[in-house]
């Protein structure tokens, strides 16, 4: 599957319903750096796939680049299931283990 495909899964499986994964919730609320469901939710539907796991022992799954509020970037791994699209994390990724844009490890 290409990251388009995945991308499409992932937004027709999360229209359907989200479901934030224990992992995800405890990322997202850290107080120095909250991250809102509505913040995830728009990278969700707004946000590019930039890595795909296929082979996750959770599914496949894949990470998203999506932009929050003040546009802060946002790193989402999410799986779609046949029932809902599970998040598995959500965190502000760091800017000295990405590239500028970060879309990509240094």
């Amino acid at each position: 599957m290409e990251q388009a495909e995945i991308l499409t899964r992932v937004r027709e499986t999360a229209r359907r319903r989200i479901l934030f994964l224990p992992h995800a919730i405890r990322q997202m609320s850290h107080p120095e750096r909250m991250i809102s469901p509505s913040e995830v939710e728009r990278a969700l539907m707004e946000g590019e796939a930039i890595e795909d796991y296929p082979t996750d022992p959770r599914g496949h799954s894949c990470l998203l680049l999506g932009f929050g509020d003040n546009a802060d970037p946002i790193h989402v791994v999410c799986s779609p299931k046949s029932e809902y699209l599970a998040v598995i994390t959500a965190y502000r990724p760091d800017p000295l283990q990405w590239s500028q844009d970060f879309r990509r490890r240094v």
